[in-house]
């Protein structure tokens, strides 16, 4: 049995690598020719022999690591391994006290970012800089209440931003949702309720076949430039998201095949996705192969179809369309993006295309009946033909 002195007293020679003190129990005390004293426990479990450390000497005194190798031995009589209770101690152990808000929530984000693009992760840090780092930043998460929460959001909500309130509640659940094995109580629940409900909003878009014609032969006496008028004419016959509209590139385009590749990077998906998913493919309809080639003198050379005015290096800008529709008068009843809602619905209609064409036109994951997490097939060929009998519909309404 040891005691206190010698445990104090005894120095490893420095020949050799390590002595041993033995206690009890298959507890001994490991010194070194530097000095280092480690208390150490042997012990078998289901028949293996493991090692287990129980503090260092003289921070864990003689008795304390006694107690240790008591508790060690209770563990193992309740058929427990101390080894895995251990580890398992470790991954649950409490946040400390000190963790804030802030702290938390840049935690979250950067575990959370590598999947995310690069424009959602700039997004999202920004928020939580500008609506809910001021007010909750340095409070301690673990005693941040529910109606603090509240108040912050309300705060938003103040200013008009509904959906931005929404969207910050959204983030403060991701976060105590984050820490909830650290101990914090989640104090983001029934605040909801109490927020002005936000449903979203939709994109004004014509779905009245009469109407879409009269915008139609508007769009057609359009007197503003050729690039804005061209794509003010496609964005109907494509339906694609304005996004990818506007920074079409020549090098995307097979006119002769009549298609258009957009990259996987450049569409509406995960991180992943846009890494290692299959371009979207848009077959064009001969009106829209006729559109391209008339404005191929004037951006053919460049990068773009639709280049900025001043900067030939970039695309038009998002307002470039949203502006010509208001000149026209039809900018409050329909959106650059409402195109898509405008012939998702009268194909469906008015055509009555198969829903499941219509879903691979606008890039849409579908949901297999089979059972398949999802439907990647393309429909290309059922696709051809649809955009071609679309485009010669939307000439029926224009001269109608």
């Amino acid at each position: 049995m040891l005691t206190d002195s010698l445990c104090k007293s005894t120095v490893c020679p420095s020949d050799k690598p390590r002595i041993r003190l033995a206690d009890s129990g298959g507890m001994y005390l490991e010194v070194t020719p530097a000095g280092g004293k480690w208390w150490r426990l042997k012990f078998r479990f289901e028949g293996k022999e493991k090692l287990l450390s129980l503090g260092v000497y003289p921070e864990t005194s003689l008795k304390a690591a006694r107690e240790k190798r008591e508790a060690t031995k209770k563990q193992l009589s309740q058929g427990q391994d101390p080894s895995i209770a251990r580890k398992l101690e470790k991954l649950t152990r409490h946040a400390p006290e000190g963790v804030t808000f802030k702290d938390a929530a840049l935690e979250w984000h950067k575990t959370k970012q590598s999947g995310w693009s690069p424009t959602h992760a700039d997004r999202t840090i920004r928020q939580l800089e500008r609506d809910l780092f001021p007010w909750l930043g340095n409070r301690p998460i673990k005693e941040i209440t529910g109606n603090e929460i509240l108040a912050t959001l309300r705060k938003i909500e103040e200013r008009g931003a509904i959906e931005t309130a929404d969207r910050g509640l959204m983030l403060c659940r991701q976060i105590w949702n984050f820490v909830a094995l650290d101990g914090v109580p989640d104090a983001t629940r029934g605040i909801k309720e109490k927020l002005m409900p936000y449903r979203g909003k939709h994109f004004a878009a014509i779905i009245d076949p009469v109407r879409f014609g009269e915008l139609l032969k508007a769009m057609s006496l359009y007197k503003g430039g050729v690039i804005v008028r061209t794509a003010l004419q496609l964005a109907p016959l494509l339906f694609q998201r304005p996004q990818n509209l506007r920074s079409m590139q020549w090098t995307h385009l097979d006119l002769d095949d009549k298609l258009w590749t957009i990259p996987s990077a450049d569409m509406k998906r995960e991180k992943s996705e846009k890494e290692n998913g299959e371009p979207h493919f848009v077959p064009l309809p001969l009106q829209a192969v006729t559109l391209l080639k008339e404005l191929q003198p004037y951006t053919g050379q460049g990068m773009y179809v639709f280049h900025g005015e001043r900067q030939h290096d970039r695309p038009i800008s998002d307002n470039s369309v949203r502006t010509a529709l208001y000149s026209l008068g039809f900018g409050k009843e329909q959106t650059w993006h409402g195109f898509r809602t405008s012939g998702r619905t009268m194909l469906a209609e008015q055509l009555d295309i198969n829903p499941l064409h219509l879903e691979a036109q606008l890039a849409h994951a579908v949901k297999d009946a089979n059972g398949r997490a999802y439907n990647r097939t393309q429909y290309l060929k059922q696709r051809r033909e649809v955009m071609q009998q679309w485009g010669d519909y939307l000439d029926s309404l224009k001269t109608s």
